[in-house]
């Protein structure tokens, strides 16, 4: 398993243990952003995904925040930036399906 790999199941393993989630995937988006200066200093750039019955009658900001709690001392030099979608069950249930 390369660095990289072991980052993103590290965050997963995380974020699983902490919401439960009925869905939750990670993206490494690093390579996208090659040259960076987040990139480097060995941070690295996530997409999140995650549905947890936790964000039920939550805010966007208070579901933000929960997320960044929980990957506190990753945020310091693993992990340069966070893209986060935290949705509800009945929010993912009621989503429109992309064309």
């Amino acid at each position: 398993m390369s660095a990289a790999d072991n980052r993103v199941e590290r965050i997963s393993q995380r974020l699983a243990a902490t919401f439960s989630p009925s869905q939750c995937l990670v993206q490494d988006e690093s390579a996208l952003h090659a040259g960076h200066a987040g990139a480097a200093s060995g941070g690295g750039h996530y997409r999140l995904r995650l549905v947890s019955t936790v964000f039920e009658g939550k805010n966007r900001l208070m579901r933000h925040r929960l997320v960044y709690d929980c990957l506190s001392d990753l945020m310091q030099q693993e992990i340069h930036a966070l893209a986060i979608v935290a949705l509800s069950p009945s929010e993912a249930t009621n989503e429109t399906p992309a064309n």
